[in-house]
């Protein structure tokens, strides 16, 4: 079933060695294979278990505010940072593709790579329940979140992430007024997600006032 190298690749990214090899087989395998029994169902089910597994990592390990939280949560759990993860611990070749996906340089898609990964962790919450998959996620992400990723992000940035992690459409900025003389001008800005709410902010740029609305929206809804 398994070959000795991805099984060693499993028991290495896990901690442990797979005991249903019909189950890790499906986590590493693409639908361009015409394979019925393929990783998109678990992916579906690794998808949650991480997104869980990190937010509860968040709130255990920080003391900062749910916004922050929120912004640390989607940079940690988007597909490029699953696909670099992928990539470090050297997923590709141990992936069953199709000849057409492979060709088309499926072996290093950020798309498939974050895909098989996050099936990969609904593999092992399934063999092994949450606590499996929590080791799993905290092995694995380890790096990614003693570093930096997430922090620090401009206010405009984590506004959009916000607004795209939660399903709603892209910020809205409106310039409300513009006051005072030309060396002292001061420019009122609004900004408004649909459905959800509207900031304002004032300061002696334009663009300065757009980032304080974003960081003032944030504070009010995220």
């Amino acid at each position: 079933m398994l070959e000795d190298a991805t099984r060693a690749f499993i028991a290495d990214a896990t901690g442990n060695q797979p005991s249903d090899e019909t189950l890790w087989l499906a986590a590493l395998t693409h639908g361009s294979t015409g394979e019925k029994n393929n990783y998109e169902r678990l992916e579906f089910l690794g998808d949650r278990v991480l997104g869980l597994v990190v937010a509860e990592w968040l709130y255990q390990t920080s003391a900062e505010p749910e916004g922050q939280l929120s912004q640390r949560l989607n940079a940690l759990v988007s597909r490029a940072m699953c696909a670099q993860i992928a990539r470090q611990i050297g997923l590709g070749p141990h992936m069953r593709l199709g000849k057409q996906a492979r060709d088309d340089g499926g072996v290093d898609s950020d798309n498939i790579l974050g895909d098989v990964i996050e099936a990969l962790i609904g593999a092992c919450f399934t063999e092994r329940g949450f606590a499996g998959g929590r080791d799993m996620v905290r092995k694995l992400w380890a790096d990614a979140m003693q570093g930096k990723t997430g922090k620090r992000k401009h206010p405009k940035s984590a506004l959009q992430e916000w607004a795209a992690g939660n399903r709603r459409r892209m910020p809205e900025y409106r310039l409300v007024e513009r006051a005072g003389p030309d060396h002292a001008s001061q420019f009122t800005v609004e900004v408004s997600v649909h459905n959800v709410g509207s900031a304002q902010a004032t300061a002696s740029s334009k663009q300065d006032a757009e980032t304080m609305a974003a960081e003032e929206f944030m504070r009010k809804f995220a």
